[in-house]
């Protein structure tokens, strides 16, 4: 049953139909669409469309809608129906006859589809935020149990100065309390209720539509009809969040596929996130991170598709709007789901601390605090650092460490250079030096894991 039959002779084309029928997809708005009209069943009642009975017989038929579909959402697929709008508007009139056609008065599928999605954003929002805690939690765990494990900072994908693995961590723990606090805030921006909009002018009913908002646990209703059935902000919005955590995860994906790699050996990642070869049986390969990695341009896609939907869009609603759901619904999936996998990710992770070590040794990462020290010693940064990087390249033909040249040898690039340059070269040594907020100092690299334990405790006494 179509719900704007009466205006046409003939029926759709079964072509067009298919074309046009949203139920396939839209089916994920079922419990949203039944609360919706629960609310709008007992606003009809404060303006006398509907009695006190009336509105209690179609809120009992709508719960029984509600329990049915918890139990088998898939049933709605098996239906003909054209939205889940009509699907829910059938089962009601099948369970309480002419009754369930009062409903939908003064209300358009408009204002209700743009009611059921902001409800659907909210719920999934909290999820989405739920594993975003979850993820920096197993981070911040991983960096309290690392916070001596030295391991190469790269630029340029060149070793450059040591840091340890703890603040690895803490670096992306910082990308995503980012995450987080984009993703509420677009969760509070999309927290008012166009219900009560209609198709684009408004009820024609006297509504009390802050008290309908308020109902639906929304912070306030909208302020404009127009634009309260055609805005799709909180879809983009959602979907760009989306898509700069799904970048962050992509790079957490891509230093943890490199730390795997043999070539650097820095870390192992448990069997049950890898996988083997159907040639090669020696493979051990992380295939959850290259999905997380590959899956980042779904997102993106997505977001820019629906982006282009609405860039040339008149006002109010338009039919383009009904491609806002799939890539919505599919963004927001693989997100969740890309947040779980990073999280399992570390689950049963072995850092080889040996070798992270040597290779934080290598590459002469020290270079740095030697120029330091001639600074120190009165000689100015720039002829330090030309000073420094000829005893580099003198190290390098002679196949050593700076600090393995003698003291002798080192006289020959500053003669004040001292026996007091060697602990100044040591690993402990550049570590410690990085002091300032932030740095890689173990004083900062424990404040900054206090810290963010104390964040992450804070919004659980808030919830």
């Amino acid at each position: 049953m179509a719900l704007w039959g009466g205006r046409f002779s003939q029926a759709a084309d079964t072509r067009f139909k298919q074309f046009n029928d949203s139920l396939r997809f839209d089916y994920r708005l079922a419990e949203q669409d039944i609360v919706g009209s629960i609310a709008w069943s007992k606003a009809l009642r404060s303006v006398g469309v509907l009695s006190e009975q009336e509105q209690q017989r179609l809120e009992l038929a709508l719960n029984e809608i509600k329990l049915a579909v918890m139990e088998d959402p898939e049933q709605i697929l098996r239906s003909d129906a054209e939205d889940i709008h009509s699907w829910v508007e059938q089962q009601l009139i099948a369970k309480v006859g002419d009754l369930g056609k009062k409903l939908h008065t003064g209300r358009s599928r408009n204002d209700q589809v743009a009611t059921d999605l902001k409800l659907w954003c909210r719920q999934q929002g909290q999820q989405l935020l739920l594993a975003l805690d979850k993820l920096q939690n197993q981070m911040v765990q991983v960096a309290a149990e690392n916070q001596t494990t030295v391991l190469p900072g790269y630029t340029h994908l060149q070793r450059a100065q040591p840091v340890t693995f703890a603040h690895w961590c803490l670096a992306y723990v910082e990308m995503f309390e980012r995450d987080y606090s984009r993703l509420s805030d677009a969760l509070n921006r999309l927290d008012t209720c166009p219900l009560g909009s209609g198709a684009l002018a408004g009820t024609a009913y006297p509504i009390d539509r802050e008290a309908l908002a308020h109902s639906l646990g929304f912070r306030r209703a909208t302020r404009n009809s127009l634009d309260s059935v055609s805005d799709r902000d909180h879809v983009m919005e959602l979907m760009s969040v989306a898509s700069v955590s799904m970048l962050h995860l992509s790079r957490m994906a891509e230093d943890l596929i490199f730390y795997n790699s043999g070539e650097s050996g820095f870390v192992e990642l448990a069997d049950t996130v890898t996988s083997g070869s159907s040639l090669m049986p020696q493979k051990k390969n992380p295939d959850a991170l290259e999905l997380i990695r590959g899956k980042t341009g779904r997102v993106y896609g997505a977001m820019s598709a629906m982006m282009m939907t609405v860039k040339a869009l008149p006002l109010a609603y338009n039919k383009d709007m009904q491609e806002d759901k799939e890539g919505l619904f599919d963004a927001l999936d693989t997100w969740f789901d890309c947040i779980e996998m990073a999280a399992l990710c570390f689950d049963g992770i072995k850092i080889n601390k040996e070798r992270t070590l040597e290779a934080a040794m290598q590459g002469y990462s020290n270079a740095t605090e030697l120029a330091d020290y001639l600074v120190a010693k009165g000689i100015p940064f720039r002829e330090a650092h030309h000073i420094v990087g000829v005893a580099v390249v003198a190290a390098i033909e002679k196949g050593c460490a700076l600090e393995e040249m003698s003291l002798e040898e080192m006289k020959q690039f500053s003669s004040v250079i001292d026996e007091d340059v060697y602990p100044i070269l040591t690993i402990e040594s550049c570590l410690e030096k990085r002091c300032a907020l932030g740095g890689v100092a173990p004083n900062q690299v424990e404040y900054a894991i206090s810290q963010a334990e104390k964040r992450l405790e804070k919004r659980y006494s808030r919830v």
